[in-house]
Parts: C-alpha cells; sequence; structure tokens
C-alpha cells in the first residue's frame, strides 16, 4: 500500500461539514494528519456550488477521487449526477443506501436491473458506478442474500464493499472482497468492535477493533483495490481522532 492510497469519506464529518467555511476547516485539518485525498458526500452543505467546491478541493490541495450522491438522485436525476462529477474531474462514484429497500426477490432483482442501466449510461461518460453495502444487503430472500440478488443481476455494477457492514450483516470482509475481485477498485474501511457495557456491535478505529487487517489488506491488494477509504460514521465523538489512529495505523502496519 502507498499512503497516497488511503483517503477520507466526509460523511464521518457531517457535523463538522455543515457550512463551507467547515468544508474548508474539515479539508485542512485531514490534510495535517496525512490524508492527501477524500471521498464526497451527499451530506455537504446545500449551498456550496459545485465551481464553489471545486475551488475549496484545488485551494486545499486534497483531491476528490469518488462520492457518494444522494441515492434518490441516481435513479432520478443521474444527468444532473454525471454533470457533476464531470465538472469535479471524478470518475468513481457509489451509490449509498436503497432508498427503497426492496422487499422480495422480485424488487431486488428489478433494482439490481436498475442499477446495472445506470451503471452503464455512467460508464458512457468515463464514471464508473458503484454499489456499497450495509448490514441490510445481507439478509436473505427466497434463500439469496439481497447483496448476491443485485451483484449477479448487475454485471456491469462495480462493488464498494464496506469491512464493517458486511462483518455486522454476518458476512466475511475477506470473502467478499474475494467476491468482487475484478469489479472493486474503492473499499471502505472501519474496524468491528465491541461495546463493554452493552455487548452490542461498534465502529472502531482501524486497527482498534477485531478484523484481520493484514488479511484484508492482502487480499484486497491482491484482489486489485486501489483506494482505501476510512469511515468512521457512528459510534464516536471525534472523527479526527479516530480518522488520525486508522491514518497512523495503515501507515504504520501496511504503507511501503
Amino acid at each position: 500500500m502507498k499512503e497516497t492510497q488511503i483517503s477520507a469519506q466526509l460523511y464521518s464529518f457531517r457535523e463538522f461539514i455543515k457550512t463551507p467555511a467547515g468544508v474548508i476547516d474539515t479539508l485542512k485539518r485531514l490534510r495535517n494528519i496525512g490524508y492527501r485525498s477524500i471521498q464526497l458526500t451527499s451530506a455537504l452543505p446545500a449551498e456550496l456550488q459545485v465551481a464553489e467546491l471545486a475551488a475549496i478541493l484545488a485551494e486545499s490541495g486534497m483531491e476528490a477521487i469518488s462520492s457518494h450522491e444522494p441515492s434518490s438522485d441516481f435513479f432520478n436525476e443521474p444527468d444532473r449526477v454525471i454533470d457533476k462529477l464531470k465538472t469535479l474531474n471524478i470518475t468513481h462514484t457509489a451509490y449509498p443506501w436503497p432508498h427503497i429497500p426492496p422487499t422480495g426477490i422480485g424488487e431486488a432483482v428489478a433494482f439490481a436491473h436498475k442499477l446495472n442501466e445506470l451503471a452503464l449510461k455512467f460508464k458512457k461518460q468515463g464514471i464508473t458506478l458503484a454499489y456499497h453495502n450495509h448490514a441490510t444487503e445481507f439478509k436473505k430472500l427466497q434463500g439469496k442474500l439481497m447483496l448476491e440478488l443485485i451483484y449477479e443481476n448487475a454485471p456491469d455494477l462495480a462493488a464498494e464493499i464496506d469491512t464493517f457492514w458486511v462483518q455486522k450483516g454476518g458476512g466475511d470482509p475477506v470473502a467478499w472482497i474475494k467476491r468482487t475481485a475484478g469489479r472493486m477498485e474503492y473499499l471502505h474501511i472501519k474496524d468491528y468492535g465491541i461495546d463493554f457495557h452493552s455487548g452490542n456491535p461498534v465502529m472502531a478505529p482501524i486497527g482498534s477493533g477485531n478484523l484481520n487487517w493484514h488479511e484484508i489488506i492482502s487480499t484486497a491488494e491482491k484482489c486489485g483495490v486501489k483506494y482505501f477509504i476510512v469511515e468512521h460514521d457512528g459510534d464516536v465523538s471525534d472523527p479526527f481522532g479516530s480518522f488520525e489512529t486508522s491514518f497512523n495505523y495503515l501507515k504504520k502496519n501496511f504503507v511501503e
């Protein structure tokens, strides 16, 4: 892994990026930690215009290597999303969450077909469309995991596996990285911990939980992952501290 392959998902800082000034401050703090790139989030302030965002990114020295856009926008306003991404020179984006969750196998297959149509539309514009999972995709519909149905019925859709949510859904992050080899270049990484008092699973900085990071990183590199996007979007009072812990752990243990 190279240091430049470690990126930061801005959704984790949604309480700090409610204004353009907050976005500027957040990017500066992340760059001071060592991050050189970010994945944009739909939580950016509504008043922040695309041209202004582009100027802020250029001034900060941070590269936007991908984005998460509002899920419904992919279905209802794909051309607007494409125009935004092209203006920002972003060639990768991810559908982040089922805005209308499938309730049965028929809906899941139709959902996948629509995502595949969108993936082809984005591909014509030089943009890769990926699917970002949570735990909900690990429910079974007539014997098949929803995530399996999505990938099987959307062959042109890239993957963006999230290590925490795979684990919470009862899956194996390493196994799913292997299953999506060749169709995943961006991986979401956050650790999986257990709260001492409640016994409930909680998100944790990389290296602070119980996931096998040596196997995860090694497998991801072998399977073609180019960016490791750090995220800690819940169970944290200080995301900056968490992101610094994660960055330092990755740099110490994996950066060559």
